[in-house]
């Protein structure tokens, strides 16, 4: 018994020596994700281990990243200099220079710019800061005016600067704009955060939480547990996995090894339960399981190649459990039950301030029908397919950057024929908010003229199919089951079913007051034609937020 205890004992100082110092990651906002990866574009990454496609990133990789890019080599201007300066005081606990400290705390209070309240010693850090959200707008010439009041608060740091910590408790309430509340409706699930309560006559009410912990099980090996959002790849949308569903639970080991980086991915999500498009009655939930893996090759310091594997189970199966096999071969010695999808992923930074990037994402495929003139556009032939192009410094005019992006699934992508076997979580796509059977092409050209100012202009052109009634299944609803569908084996093509297309415009103005607490003017145009019907809105926007991330509603 003493020696096994000495055992024990020996092997985990073993481990714990091992672990090293860990960190919260910093949450997904794509204002702020873009400042990483406009300098990521001009300098490219500082070494092999910086692999940018799966977000959120760790704040201590991004601290030693802008530390090493240095405040010299690409700040050229004063907004360049600002923005570095930005992420070095939001990361400033890793930091080599510790970043600015405020010029006037209150009481103990904001001593960092980033931080209400931070306690640091050689054990604990720990930084707390609220979480606030108030805006309102209208759709002109409609009813009430939209409203948004959310209160929280977060919560990161370390112990022993071996285990990372993160969780965030907001409340909100909101009127959504009229096609948001239509397709929180149509699903029964607030996007992005899934179960919701009424609030008066037509708003709702949502508690939101997420958390995890992290730690470095070795040198080369991380691991994050607990419950959040991640996603795959660089572009506006991801194809594979997005952070457009609500949070789930979740453990991920990243290895990075030389120029290779390897995710494991395996989570518990919720089932695809209809409850008849209404919102979610009380009881137990039914669950499935969804892993994901991910091989990323940096080529150089300008190339990046990833190969994935993803699969949606029913059941928990130990067989997912292995981080390093074929998974389609799992599926099939256990007798093909479960869905798998593979696919690849690129991005290449083109000299001096170009990026090309890329997604495709399988679903199914049969060689003979895909090649072959009369078994064209098959319905067993499947896949999301994505391409998109930044310019950064755009026309060399600097902190003028351009996206262009192009993104398309065909029918019945993402569906399944096993109940509780679809690519979705809570009623909502894991991937692109419009599921299946789309084409879309995303515009967006962001500007920083000051330091403190920033603009965005997006604009969106969607073309896909829908169903007439909730019998019919032509391929978009990624919750219907595939075998019931609506046509034949092949003509299936995108856009099947009731035409749809939408323009969208949406133009943003955010003026920074302090580190992370922003005002927002926008408006956003709509227009939407189904078959002969046409509907147009304008959608001014105010909103003042806080420690958290800008919300669109460009779907």
């Amino acid at each position: 018994m003493i020696k096994r205890v000495t055992f024990l004992t020996a092997f985990f100082n073993l481990v714990l020596g091992e672990l090293m110092a860990q960190s919260a990651y910093a949450p997904t906002d794509r204002d702020y994700y873009h400042l990483i990866d406009r300098y990521a574009v001009i300098e490219g990454p500082i070494d092999d281990r910086f692999h940018s496609t799966f977000k959120p990133y760790r704040r201590d990789i991004i601290s030693n990243w802008v530390n090493n890019l240095g405040m010299d080599t690409v700040a050229r201007n004063r907004v360049d200099q600002f923005n570095l300066l930005f992420l070095k005081n939001d990361n400033w606990e890793f930091s080599a220079a510790p970043g600015e400290n405020s010029a006037r705390p209150w009481k103990g209070l904001y001593r960092k710019p980033a931080a209400f309240f931070h306690h640091r010693d050689s054990v604990f850090d720990l930084h707390i800061n609220p979480v606030l959200y108030f805006s309102g707008g209208k759709v002109l010439a409609e009813g009430d005016y939209q409203l948004r009041n959310t209160r929280g608060i977060s919560l990161r740091g370390s112990i022993d600067r071996k285990i990372g910590f993160y969780t965030s408790l907001m409340t909100t309430e909101t009127f959504l704009p009229t096609w948001i509340d239509d397709y929180a409706r149509h699903n029964g699930a607030v996007p992005g955060e899934g179960f919701w309560k009424p609030y008066r006559d037509s708003g709702y009410s949502y508690f939101s939480a997420t958390g995890y912990l992290s730690f470095q099980v070795t040198k080369h090996i991380e691991a994050q547990m607990g419950q959040d959002r991640n996603f795959v790849g660089e572009g506006y949308r991801s194809m594979i996995l997005s952070d457009f569903s609500s949070p789930y639970m979740f453990l991920k080991l990243n290895t990075r090894i030389w120029k290779f980086n390897l995710t494991n991915l395996w989570a518990q999500m919720n089932a695809d339960v209809l409850y008849n498009r209404s919102r979610p009655t009380d009881g137990r939930y039914p669950k499935k399981w969804f892993s994901h893996h991910r091989l990323g090759v940096n080529l150089g310091k300008r190339l990046n190649l990833g190969v994935f594997e993803s699969v949606m189970s029913s059941q928990m199966d130990w067989n997912y459990l292995n981080p390093i096999i074929f998974y389609r071969w799992v599926e099939h010695q256990l007798g093909t039950p479960d869905k798998v999808m593979l696919g690849a992923d690129f991005k290449w930074n083109l000299y001096p301030s170009m990026q090309l990037y890329g997604q495709l994402a399988l679903d199914e495929f049969v060689f003979k029908e895909f090649f072959e003139i009369d078994g064209k556009n098959s319905s067993r032939n499947k896949h999301g397919l994505q391409l998109g192009y930044k310019y950064i410094n755009a026309f060399k005019l600097s902190n003028l950057d351009l996206q262009l992006e192009y993104n398309q699934a065909r029918p019945y992508t993402y569906q399944e024929k096993f109940q509780y076997q679809s690519f979705s979580h809570y009623r909502t796509p894991l991937t692109h908010p419009l599921g299946a059977n789309f084409k879309e092409a995303v515009a967006i050209l962001r500007y920083q003229p000051l330091p403190r100012l920033r603009f965005n202009l997006t604009g969106v052109y969607q073309y896909y199919g829908s169903d007439p009634n909730e019998s019919s299944n032509f391929g978009g609803d990624i919750l219907k089951n595939r075998v019931a569908q609506s046509t034949g084996l092949f003509g299936n093509t995108i856009g099947q079913g009731l035409e749809n297309k939408v323009y969208m415009a949406s133009l943003n103005a955010s003026y920074m007051l302090k580190h992370q607490l922003f005002v927002d003017l926008s408006h956003s145009y709509r227009r939407h034609s189904i078959e002969s019907r046409i509907e147009s809105q304008h959608y001014p926007q105010l909103s003042l937020r806080m420690n958290i991330s800008r919300q669109d509603f460009n779907y």
